[in-house]
C-alpha cells in the first residue's frame, strides 16, 4: 500500500511540474517577445531555407515607440531591406531598384509569433528543453509541439541574458530542418541610427500599383474551413492595369504558421494540383474561371483542408 501511495505521488508531482514547465516555457517566449521590441540591437545572422544560405547583417531599433529592422546581405545580390510602419522596402544595390511591398507576410526578419501565447494551448504545446549554447552565450532552448497535423513543430534559443533570440528551426513532420535562422554575433547596443541609403538612392519603383487595402468581404471566394486558430491577417488586391488582371491576397495565420491564398484568372496553361518546393508546399484548384492557390510552409494537409472548403461566392 506504501508503495502504490508513493507511486501516485511522484507521477501526480511529474504531472505539476509538466504543467509548471509549460508555464515557464510560455514565460521565456513572452519575455522574448518584449525584448525583440523594445531593445536596440545587431548581428551577423545566417538564414538558411530550401537549400539557400544567405547571410545578412542585421540590426533593430526602435524611437519613439516605433521599430524599424534592416538586413544588409554580405554576399550577391547585393540589397538592402528595411521593414518600418507596416511596410517592407528592397533596394538592390547593382540597380537601385526599389521594390515595396505594404503588406508583408512576417512581422518579423528573424522569428515569425503570436500576439498571446496562452490562446494556442490547444494546438501547441511549450516545452523547456535543456539549456545550449549558440554564438557562445548560454540559452534556452524551447521546443513549440504541435498537436495536430496542420503545422510545423519549431524550437527556438533564448538568450539568458537579454531574452533575445539566438537561434530559431522549423521541422517537417519527419523532424528535418527545413528552415533555419542563426546569430553568428549579436550585441545589444545604445540606439542605432534609424537613416538608410534607400531613402537617397531610390530611382525605380516596382511598376504594379498598390490600390487601397479591401476588406475581406471584398475576395472574390469564401473560405468554409480553416485549421483551427488560422484566421485572416490580411486581404489585398494588386491591379496589372497594362495586363487587365487582378490577383487577390488572403494572408492566414496561427500566429507561427502562415499561409497564402491566390485568386486570380485562369490562365490557358494553368493546372490543378500539388506542388512541393522544399518546405513550402501548394495547392491549384480552378472553380469556373479562376485559379486559386493555396501556399505556405505548412504540410500538406494544411494546404489541402483549406483549398477543400473555398467556394466562390
Amino acid at each position: 500500500m506504501f508503495y502504490r501511495v508513493l507511486l501516485i505521488f511522484c507521477l501526480s508531482n511529474t504531472v505539476a511540474f509538466a504543467k509548471a514547465a509549460d508555464v515557464s516555457a510560455q514565460k521565456l517566449l513572452e519575455n522574448m517577445s518584449q525584448a525583440m521590441k523594445q531593445l536596440d540591437y545587431q548581428g551577423t545572422v545566417a538564414f538558411f531555407k530550401n537549400g539557400r544560405l544567405d547571410t545578412m547583417k542585421y540590426f533593430h531599433s526602435v524611437n519613439n515607440g516605433q521599430e524599424q529592422e534592416r538586413l544588409l546581405s554580405l554576399n550577391s545580390p547585393m540589397r538592402e531591406v528595411i521593414r518600418e510602419a507596416g511596410s517592407v522596402r528592397c533596394v538592390f544595390k547593382k540597380t537601385n531598384e526599389v521594390v515595396v511591398n505594404n503588406n508583408p507576410v512576417s512581422d518579423s526578419f528573424i522569428v515569425d509569433l503570436p500576439e498571446d501565447f496562452a490562446t494556442l494551448h490547444n494546438v501547441y504545446s511549450f516545452v523547456a528543453l535543456e539549456s545550449e549554447s549558440v554564438a557562445m552565450l548560454p540559452a534556452y532552448v524551447i521546443s513549440i509541439e504541435p498537436k495536430d497535423q496542420y503545422r510545423y513543430k519549431r524550437k527556438i534559443w533564448i538568450n539568458k541574458e537579454n531574452f533575445l533570440p539566438l537561434k530559431s528551426e522549423v521541422y517537417d513532420l519527419s523532424g528535418t530542418t527545413v528552415e533555419q535562422v542563426v546569430f553568428t554575433d549579436i550585441h545589444v547596443s545604445s540606439p542605432i541610427s534609424t537613416a538608410s541609403s534607400i531613402d537617397h538612392k531610390v530611382k525605380n519603383h516596382n511598376t504594379k500599383e498598390q490600390v487601397e487595402p479591401p476588406s475581406i468581404e471584398q475576395a472574390r471566394i469564401v473560405l468554409q474551413q480553416l485549421p483551427l486558430h488560422y484566421s485572416v491577417v490580411f486581404y489585398t488586391r494588386m491591379d496589372e492595369r497594362s495586363m487587365g488582371q487582378s490577383t487577390g491576397h488572403i494572408l492566414l495565420s496561427d500566429g507561427f504558421s502562415a499561409v497564402s491564398v491566390y485568386i486570380e484568372d485562369k490562365g490557358d496553361d494553368t493546372k490543378e494540383g500539388l506542388r512541393v518546393l522544399g518546405s513550402v508546399k501548394s495547392l491549384t484548384k480552378i472553380i469556373d474561371n479562376f485559379q486559386i492557390t493555396v501556399l505556405g510552409e505548412v504540410p500538406v494537409s494544411a494546404v489541402r483542408f483549406i483549398a477543400q472548403g473555398i467556394r466562390l461566392k
